[in-house]
């Protein structure tokens, strides 16, 4: 997928949640534009880990 794909599917998504939702992705979005290149590229790899092992986090949190 392209950027300027990525950008519409962003913004007809944008279109559609409720205003309370707008303003936490405004803070996320703040925050994301603050992270240097390889802070970005560690909280993907996180985000990918927690996601693919979230059965095993619920698990491990029991």
């Amino acid at each position: 997928m392209t950027t300027k794909q990525i950008k519409t599917e962003i913004q007809k998504l944008l279109d559609t949640v409720p205003e309370n939702v707008l303003h936490d992705l405004l803070d996320y979005l703040k925050e994301a534009q603050k992270q240097t290149k390889d802070q970005a590229e560690l909280t993907s790899h996180l985000r990918k880990i927690i996601h693919e092992d979230r059965e095993l986090l619920e698990k491990l949190a029991q």
